[in-house]
């Protein structure tokens, strides 16, 4: 994201995002119902919209392969030596940079073909990347096993339905901001002043910051804006949709709205002075522009940021509370996610799913189906397929289709008097 990705980032946030975030939670609240049969009771001729976020939200459980990889990540970091900061390691190539390296004078500009060890730990260690999506390889046991445990703590989470996910979702929502404290604004913030302190990490704030104008003609950039707003507030996946429908029917979802919108957007904007500071560093040290240093995805979050942790005093313990507070917020957006599924699903066969014994042997089948579905995601190529369903199914086209469909089901459907009127 950079500056030339903010002015759109910012427009889009104020015109789109928290407009159609009010639009989905007050439809929840209004109906009382799940995202499936809200827009079946609103508008039948629009019921559609429902089925087509059905959709989206199922292509949205691949992001449970986030979880897993924060808990292999946390796994390794009980370790006395982190091997995302060395070399020293089977999976290394010749090419490989360690902290080390990374701060001596060993690497220079000219220095173009070199790779860092967090790079190398992500692609040959973690994910252990095949030549491309037609080569899946084999299934990886300790990603499997991960993938397994996540499946379990989502089942455990919401078995019981709206009960037993309310109370997880408290511990896991609130642990990091009130059982922490601030721990998790104070570690941003000390990555940050260390971010700041790297020699390069200027040109990465520049980068960032800069409004780079002639970036405003390219409608690339304005696509990549409304789809990370889309994926940060959780628009069209029914989420909102099913949450809303929980509140009180008289609740102030305008005051609710603009205060999540807010916090989201603001917390996404300061973590990116420490992504692109520590970016600016290896870029500097590879002798290379900054947007050639790390791709856009998941794996900036799990190389920038490990990266960030080692250099740092007792960097096993930044590193365990970075990866713990990833894995615990989430659990609570995958199991929310899920339990929006369940949740409008049961609302559709309510005689049929309403009963506990019911509910939970439901929920036990799609836990199970999916994380069966999902061991394609840590084979060797599993990455190719995330990556394949990330860009077509949970983001650009679809949910842009699906949003405009919201809005002219509201506006002119369903009508603009009769909105204002309830």
């Amino acid at each position: 994201m950079t500056g030339g990705f903010l002015v759109p980032y910012g427009l889009l946030a104020v015109v789109c995002g928290i407009l159609l975030f009010l639009l989905e939670s007050s439809v929840g609240q209004y109906t009382q119902e799940g995202f499936i049969t809200s827009w079946r009771k609103m508008c039948p001729l629009a019921q559609g919209i429902g089925f087509g976020q059905l959709v989206i939200s199922l292509c949205f459980f691949i992001y449970i392969l986030i979880e897993a990889w924060a808990l292999f990540y946390l796994v390794f970091s009980f370790r006395s030596q982190i091997p995302w900061a060395s070399c020293e390691n089977t999976w290394n190539t010749a090419h490989c940079a360690g902290l080390q390296t990374f701060n001596s004078s060993h690497v220079t500009a000219n220095q173009t073909n070199i790779t860092s060890a967090a790079i190398e730990f992500w692609e040959h260690r973690v994910l252990a990347m095949s030549g491309g999506i037609e080569e899946l390889g084999s299934v990886r046991w300790e990603l499997a096993l991960c993938l397994l445990a996540c499946w379990v703590v989502c089942y455990f989470s919401i078995w019981k339905g709206v009960r037993s996910s309310g109370k997880v979702a408290y511990f896991t929502a609130t642990f990091p901001y009130v059982i922490w404290g601030p721990l998790p604004y104070v570690m941003l913030l000390i990555l940050l002043i260390r971010g700041l302190t790297l020699p390069g990490a200027w040109e990465g704030i520049y980068f960032y910051l800069y409004p780079d104008l002639n970036q405003l003609s390219n409608l690339e950039v304005w696509i990549e804006a409304g789809s990370q707003i889309f994926f940060s507030y959780s628009l069209t996946i029914g989420t909102l949709n099913v949450l809303g429908s929980y509140n009180e029917y008289n609740n102030n979802c305008y005051k609710d709205c603009f205060w999540i919108c807010l916090l989201n957007s603001g917390t996404s904007f300061v973590a990116g002075f420490v992504v692109f500071s520590v970016l600016g560093f290896m870029a500097q040290k590879q002798g290379v522009t900054v947007d050639n240093v790390a791709e856009s995805g998941p794996g900036l979050a799990f190389i920038v940021y490990p990266q960030a942790a080692a250099m740092m005093p007792l960097p096993q313990f930044w590193s365990v509370c970075f990866f713990l507070m990833l894995i615990l917020l989430s659990v609570d957006t995958h199991f929310v996610t899920v339990e929006s599924v369940i949740t409008s699903v049961t609302d559709l066969f309510p005689k049929l799913l309403r009963t506990q014994v019911r509910h939970e042997i439901f929920v036990l089948f799609v836990c199970s189906f999916f994380f069966l579905i999902h061991l394609i995601l840590v084979t060797e190529g599993g990455i190719y397929v995330f990556q394949l369903i990330d860009y077509y199914g949970c983001t650009r086209a679809c949910q842009d289709f699906m949003a405009v469909c919201q809005c002219l089901a509201m506006g002119w459907i369903f009508g603009e008097q009769k909105s204002l009127t309830n």
